[in-house]
């Protein structure tokens, strides 16, 4: 299976959440591990237990090297046998880590206390993993999202895990996204790209922490790709975590419509399973749903093809 006019240049993926980790399976099976780079979330970030967690970038790369427990996140088969023993201690253990994910995250951030940045030390644990496309943080500055809803504050963990992702959204911000910069192997990923997919990720909470670092959306409305956005919404509904809370908070539709809405001028096209909102980008309607290998290679390959539509 491949799609010949982009088999001699990168696919470009921007992905957080579990829509875009299956999207990035599916465009590896595709193109070819050689031929894929994800930039990935990193608002999501948190450091505790002694270790830094980078949870978009860690589940793509999971999924990536077939890796992914079957509950949808961290290493198949881990154990938690740390986590039970912080419980046993009366440490408030509302983060779970996998023993095997902990060592992950704790050998980042030994990594980064010696100076290695976030790009690179992503890719030597890829290494170690067996993942061969390149999975990039969004930025090697610091970006964190911080959600405002009924109790007040907090950061995007604690309102998805301790909140339960509940509730109205009154406030999102990206912190420190103003001084943050995209990493040159971001920029040059996008600038040589065939094609640049953005991933069926939550829009608000994991795409718009990527096109909020200064430089990114430049970057993207420069490439000479087409930029192709993948709508999260799957038979009108969203299949997993807020989304339809987050686009509400941002006077948005959650639909195709809604989505094309928010990426705007940006897109040369929207691929969804609904009827093509009318206006702006060109439109393709396919089936979305990615419940397994093949399905989530079928819609890399529909992608592809209706980039090269694009391209051309």
């Amino acid at each position: 299976m491949g799609v010949d006019v982009l088999v001699t240049g990168d696919v470009v993926v921007l992905a957080g959440g579990t829509g875009g980790a299956k999207l990035a399976r599916g465009m590896q099976d595709v193109v070819g591990p050689e031929h894929l780079t994800v930039v990935a979330n990193t608002g999501d970030d948190i450091e505790i237990y002694g270790s830094y967690v980078s949870p978009d970038p860690d589940l793509v790369s999971f999924w990536l090297a077939d890796a992914i427990d079957e509950r949808g996140w961290g290493l198949r088969g881990d154990t938690f046998n740390t986590m039970d023993g912080l419980r046993a201690l009366g440490v408030d253990v509302w983060f779970n880590l996998g023993d095997r994910d902990l060592a992950w995250c704790i050998e980042r951030k030994r990594l980064l206390g010696e100076g290695v940045s976030p790009t690179m030390a992503l890719a030597r644990l890829n290494e170690a993993l067996g993942v061969r496309a390149k999975v990039l943080p969004m930025s090697d500055d610091l970006v964190n999202t911080w959600v405002r809803g009924a109790s007040g504050w907090c950061s995007f963990q604690e309102f998805m895990i301790r909140e339960q992702g509940q509730g109205l959204i009154e406030g999102l911000e990206f912190r420190g996204a103003e001084q943050a910069r995209p990493s040159d192997e971001v920029l040059a990923a996008i600038a040589g790209a065939k094609a640049i997919v953005i991933g069926p990720s939550n829009p608000m909470a994991s795409i718009a922490p990527i096109l909020a670092v200064p430089g990114m959306h430049e970057a993207l409305a420069a490439a000479t790709a087409p930029v192709i956005a993948v709508s999260p919404i799957v038979d009108g509904e969203v299949l997993k975590g807020p989304t339809a809370s987050f686009m509400a908070f941002a006077g948005l539709a959650c639909n195709a419509t809604g989505v094309r809405d928010f990426y705007g001028e940006l897109l040369d096209g929207i691929v969804s399973d609904e009827t093509p909102p009318e206006g702006g980008p060109r439109a393709l309607r396919i089936s979305t749903r990615m419940s397994d290998a093949a399905a989530r290679a079928s819609v890399a390959e529909e992608v592809l093809e209706f980039a090269e539509t694009l391209a051309g």
